[in-house]
């Protein structure tokens, strides 16, 4: 997808959630504190700051959204994984070392 259709979707999802709100363009305009120019070039898709974007965004109390771009990952601990590794290295060192079953004592006599 390139960066023309990516921002008509997004401006058209600022555009749903005004509407669902029940705003008009100069309404959230005047909350966001941007011209609604600015506010009109960003639901069209055609080329907003990030400043539009975020203001919009918090007039419309959807920031909620910005938390999916980014996911924590789980947390890593090199000391950890070492010591993963060394448990694992010590079961394999002890499966090599079975024995071969003793020869019986009768088989010894022989």
């Amino acid at each position: 997808m390139d960066d023309a259709s990516l921002e008509e979707r997004l401006g058209a999802a600022v555009r749903a959630k005004r509407i669902d709100i029940g705003l008009t363009r100069k309404e959230l305009a005047a909350t966001a504190n941007v011209s609604a120019g600015a506010l009109a070039h960003l639901e069209n898709g055609q080329g907003a700051t990030v400043r539009t974007l975020v203001r919009a965004l918090v007039a419309l109390d959807a920031t909620g959204w910005l938390d999916q771009l980014h996911t924590p990952s789980p947390a890593f601990s090199p000391l950890a994984v070492a010591a993963q590794a060394r448990a694992a290295a010590r079961t394999q060192a002890r499966a090599k070392v079975r024995r071969a079953p003793r020869a019986s004592r009768a088989s010894r006599a022989s």
